[in-house]
């Protein structure tokens, strides 16, 4: 197998404008030409070994991290975006969308930014013709849209916090058994903050709730102990790390004081299941135990929910898991929670495949589900996925139920137990699954709601197929 080449040139170009070099003197110094080093700048030659290890000996670049860009991402958001009928006839060539996202990240992701804007707006137009007349803003990203781009984009990896939470995790490791106990303890003796299983969050709808004031905070004693756990390194994170959030926070630029907040709450659980799954530690026992959902979060007292979560954040330069996506679904099909570490992206708007087995999984609650699915893109995946339900209370209270998929491309499968039986040769064994109806191409499927968006209808009234239309 071919090693990857390596285009940086963005990343060469910003090292040398650092040292204050110009070309020549920067050429010299690695042992090149000049005109080489403008190739490899203009990402039209791939940077080779030597030239790394000059960089390594010479500038102290760790080259570990040269590679640790989101172009690769970008790129396959451009591919999906330009793939578009809209721009029928129009579509760069690969090598043009390589050369827009390596050179000049901005303009792709503004790009991005008017195609989602779009789409969004080709939704709205064919689904809420009602909401249209009531708002002029459709066009613009809420602010949990905002914040869910903001986590896409830095690979759902955020380093300050992972760091601190696995130092945090070390210091208090071997302290007591109980888990929930030892973080009460912490809150207690460094921030003179008591904890009250119950207190003023007996209501079915309050997880948490701390008052600064009386310095109380309140946990529902109905949930679950790793919710207990997972709230109190949540409240721990705003009470030690409020300056690393702002500061992140501050630096991704949201539109609005709304998205900002969103952001908040999001860095702050971020730290909490890397706090309760510090990286190194779950990154190694997810391999001892082959990647069993259940063993890992039986070791780590942990949910299904948080250990799938965690696999899909294993992204750390130099020590990166397997590339996991990971997606919380309701009943209605909607996705309340989404990241992917793969080349598999989830739909923006509008619900999910119905081929994909994660909405077979409320048939079938407490089991994982395997599948074996391929996009319409080639890609192939192995999928799991499982229900789960939260209760909340008594009879007449609410219990949330969701079904949650994590999966990774099948060139990892054999690292995972659930592999083992699977015939992953087979072409036939795979599952054709889609992203979303409206932004799905395929012409064959016989579970398909509606047609996709800009393409032109073909009706015929002396022919009838599963569905009722075929489109151009």
């Amino acid at each position: 197998m071919h090693a990857r080449k390596l285009f940086i040139g963005r990343n060469i170009r910003g090292i040398r404008e650092g040292t204050g070099l110009t070309q020549a003197k920067f050429a010299e110094q690695l042992g090149i030409s000049t005109s080489y080093l403008n190739q490899i700048e203009n990402n039209q030659r791939h940077v080779t070994a030597p030239v790394l290890l000059a960089l390594a000996e010479i500038f102290a670049v760790d080259i570990a991290t040269l590679s640790e860009n989101d172009s690769d991402r970008l790129l396959a958001d451009m591919a999906e975006a330009i793939a578009d009928p809209i721009f029928k006839g129009q579509q760069p060539s690969g090598q043009d969308l390589n050369l827009v996202t390596q050179n000049t990240p901005s303009v792709a992701r503004a790009f991005l930014t008017m195609h989602q804007a779009l789409r969004r707006a080709g939704e709205q137009l064919a689904e809420l013709d009602d909401t249209l007349a009531r708002s002029g803003g459709l066009n613009e990203p809420t602010p949990y849209e905002e914040v869910r781009d903001f986590f896409h984009y830095i690979n759902n990896y955020v380093h300050e916090l992972d760091v601190a939470a696995e130092q945090f995790a070390g210091q208090l490791k071997g302290t007591t058994r109980n888990r929930v106990r030892t973080l009460a303890d912490h809150l207690e003796r460094q921030h003179r903050v008591r904890v009250a299983i119950g207190g003023s969050a007996t209501d079915a709808q309050i997880i948490r709730r701390y008052d600064p004031v009386s310095r109380v905070l309140s946990i529902n004693p109905k949930a679950a102990p790793s919710t207990h756990a997972f709230q109190l390194a949540h409240q721990i994170c705003q009470l030690e790390h409020a300056d690393i959030i702002e500061q992140i926070t501050r630096e991704a630029g949201f539109r609005t004081e709304d998205a900002a907040a969103v952001c908040r709450i999001g860095l702050a659980n971020y730290f909490a299941g890397s706090a309760l799954l510090p990286y190194g530690e779950f990154l190694n026992a997810a391999g001892e135990l082959r990647h069993d959902l259940e063993l890992l979060a039986d070791r780590f007292g942990a949910s299904i929910e948080q250990v799938s979560h965690r696999l899909s954040t294993l992204q750390r330069p130099g020590m990166k898991g397997i590339p996991f996506f990971f997606a919380r679904v309701d009943q209605a099909g909607n996705i309340t929670k989404r990241h992917s570490a793969t080349k598999l992206q989830f739909a923006r708007f509008g619900s999910t495949c119905p081929l994909w087995n994660v909405h077979k999984a409320f048939e079938t609650p407490d089991r994982i589900l395997r599948q074996l699915a391929e996009t319409p893109d080639g890609a192939r995946y192995l999928c799991l996925a499982t229900a789960i339900a939260k209760p909340s209370g008594g009879y007449r209270d609410p219990v949330q139920r969701y079904a949650l998929a994590i999966g990774c491309e099948i060139r990892h499968a054999s690292a995972l137990v659930y592999a083992d039986d699977l015939d992953i040769k087979s072409k036939a064994a795979f599952e054709p699954i889609g992203i979303s109806c409206r932004i799905c191409e395929r012409s064959d499927c016989h579970q398909r709601a509606v047609p996709p968006l800009k393409r032109r209808l073909s009706v015929d009234h002396n022919s009838r197929d599963t569905i009722p239309y075929a489109f151009e």
